[in-house]
């Protein structure tokens, strides 16, 4: 069976919503209210039926040389010149000492995993992806960043393993991000 033939786990949720909905629908008819008791604590939980769509457009112009140098193949982050603090992700004034005087650094590309999960139930925003694996890995600047792991054999991934940061074009939304792979 190709991928398209199967069901999504997307397409899988919204069956689930429409028999959810007629289960609620069905309960309004009765009662006059959509409300249900919660199958597991028996708790009364009510449906609102509306359509909750989030987008969000945030400033990154305090922190839009992460972005130039991360589109050149550079990972960099800020430091702070007064109290020498090194913030991931950047920061554009320094939340320690409250300073505006930040400097760019780079980053080491390698460093030690620190602990990964792989994702089988994905939010719906991220359902069109197959499972994937979310890894922390701390470089040896000290931070730590979290990523998408990238594996050809994920039962090979082991908590302190040598992890190699790569930059990316991510699809289907075609943009470039970082993701963590397995140093051999």
């Amino acid at each position: 069976m190709s991928r398209e033939e199967k069901k999504t786990q997307k397409d899988m949720f919204d069956e689930q919503m429409r028999q959810f909905e007629s289960f609620v629908e069905n309960m309004k008819e009765s009662i006059g209210l959509p409300t249900f008791p919660d199958m597991k604590t028996g708790v009364l939980q009510w449906y609102d039926q509306r359509w909750i769509t989030t987008r969000f457009i945030i400033s990154v112009e305090g922190i839009k040389e992460f972005f130039d140098k991360l589109l050149d193949g550079k990972f960099v982050t800020t430091k702070c010149r007064k109290c020498g603090e090194l913030y991931f992700p950047p920061q554009k004034d320094c939340p320690k000492c409250m300073a505006s005087d930040m400097e760019w650094v780079e980053l080491s590309r390698e460093g030690t995993l620190l602990t990964f999960t792989q994702i089988n139930v994905k939010p719906y925003s991220f359902a069109h992806y197959d499972d994937y694996i979310v890894g922390i890995v701390r470089l040896p600047e000290g931070v730590s960043i979290t990523a998408w792991v990238r594996a050809d054999d994920p039962s090979k991934l082991k908590i302190g393993s040598k992890m190699r940061l790569e930059i990316v074009k991510r699809d289907p939304e075609k943009y470039v991000t970082y993701e963590w792979v397995p140093v051999e």
